[in-house]
């Protein structure tokens, strides 16, 4: 099964990479490769594409440094080539991508033989471990994105004074309090941005 590779992210923030043309003879695969942070993508094909392609779904997230693979289905009854467009498009219309699709009408094959994709022949890909520092920064990318910054710069003062206090009180009870609302607020610090 031919396989159209699509890069994203690679360049810039929702950049696409593709060639300018694809061919296939039936059915393929449009393997979404994320070099950055996770995205969002749409794809389209044109009038003439869409009579004899089509995918189950049109949107689809693709996660940090990740690869998703989406199957495209084309009707057995082609007769000559359909040439057109895919559209690609990331960051919700910040970036958009054309690919000249071309599909060939399926070439004579044996009616009792069965074709095996070569993906098959390989164990399934795990996708690569994320490296910590690359977890690290995205998880502060998105804390950014997410406003969290005031939210993050209050808790500290917050746990600056609690330490503060239960020092200057000395007492167990007061510094067992301090204890569990650091406890507390480190940990949903780190589900909010992790």
């Amino acid at each position: 099964m031919p396989n159209l590779v699509v890069e994203l992210n690679g360049d810039a923030v929702h950049a696409i990479r593709a060639p300018d043309r694809f061919t296939a003879s039936g059915p393929f695969a449009i393997t979404f490769e994320n070099r950055g942070r996770s995205t969002h993508v749409h794809i389209h094909f044109d009038d003439d594409l869409d009579r004899v392609a089509s995918v189950d779904e049109a949107n689809h997230f693709v996660d940090d440094e990740a690869t998703r693979h989406v199957h495209v289905s084309v009707a057995a009854d082609i007769r000559e080539p359909v040439r057109g467009k895919l559209k690609i498009v990331t960051g919700y219309g910040s970036e958009t991508r054309y690919i000249d699709v071309q599909i060939d009408p399926p070439t004579e094959t044996d009616g009792d033989a069965v074709a095996v994709d070569e993906t098959f022949t390989k164990p399934p890909e795990r996708p690569p471990e994320v490296p910590f520092r690359q977890r690290v920064a995205n998880a502060l990318d998105r804390l950014v994105e997410r406003g969290g910054v005031p939210a993050a710069l209050l808790s500290l003062v917050a746990v600056v004074a609690g330490v503060a206090i239960a020092f200057a009180v000395d007492s167990v009870i007061v510094s067992v309090a301090v204890g569990v609302v650091i406890a507390v607020s480190v940990t949903a610090a780190l589900l909010a941005v992790w």
